[in-house]
């Protein structure tokens, strides 16, 4: 697959003025890739949609994945740090759930689109 190009080297300055203010700040935009790399993951994807349905503790999901406690672990760490996930304790269980609403918008939006043809 080719990428077109316009073939010319005239600068639209109106144009990239007017893109230029409506980005957003670089910390912003870096803070937004490292948001969606926690998505390129396929356990974290599976521990999401586990998530949907119902709050789990890791033994739970070790189980529904086939994944040892400590591979689980480690992946809601980083969805924890990420903000994707939150937790409660309940005695010695600790029951993981998403963090909130925003998580399932996010996750359907990308299906919607990788189903669309």
């Amino acid at each position: 697959m080719s990428i077109e190009n316009c073939g010319c080297n005239l600068i639209h300055e109106d144009i990239v003025k007017k893109v230029k203010k409506y980005m957003p700040r670089e910390e912003k935009l870096y803070d937004l890739a490292e948001f969606f790399k926690v998505f390129g993951d396929t356990t974290r994807i599976k521990i999401i949609c586990a998530l949907f349905v119902s709050e789990m503790c890791v033994c739970d999901i070790a189980v529904l994945l086939g994944m040892s406690h400590s591979a689980v672990s480690h992946q809601l760490r980083v969805l924890k740090q990420a903000r994707l996930v939150k937790y409660r304790k309940e005695g010695k269980l600790v029951y993981y759930s998403l963090d909130d609403e925003h998580i399932k918008q996010i996750f359907d939006t990308g299906l919607t689109h990788i189903n669309h043809k």
